[in-house]
């Protein structure tokens, strides 16, 4: 089992930055492959960017050198840093830890993004 806690999101102008982070409880953190997603209101949930155990990482088109993901084994947390934010990037964001056929989500941060 583990719990996800995300964290950082806010409110932020067009432009900016924000670093989002997503703490995982449990062991084994450095085996689970960990996520991003977000769901704007009235949308399905999208994937934004993963990393695999071993570093290997993956992003949408959409975000696509704007946001890059990174993981810390030794703090149990993956980050999220967004950079040159526009307004469509207005979102819960989601952190998902999987590993075989198990998957675990967070609660979500709001990150808005408006002037």
């Amino acid at each position: 089992q583990v719990q996800l806690v995300e964290s950082g999101g806010g409110l932020v102008q067009p432009g900016g930055s924000l670093r989002l982070s997503c703490e995982a409880s449990g062991s084994d953190f450095s085996t689970y492959a960990m996520g991003w997603y977000r769901q704007a209101p009235g949308k399905q949930r999208e994937f934004v960017a993963d990393i695999s155990s071993v570093g290997s990482t993956y992003y949408a088109d959409s975000v696509k050198g704007r946001f890059t993901i990174s993981r810390d084994n030794a703090k149990n947390t993956v980050y999220l840093q967004m950079n040159s934010l526009k307004p469509e990037d207005t979102a819960v964001y989601y952190c998902k830890a999987v590993r075989k056929s198990y998957a675990f989500w967070g609660q979500g941060t709001q990150v808005t993004v408006s002037s």
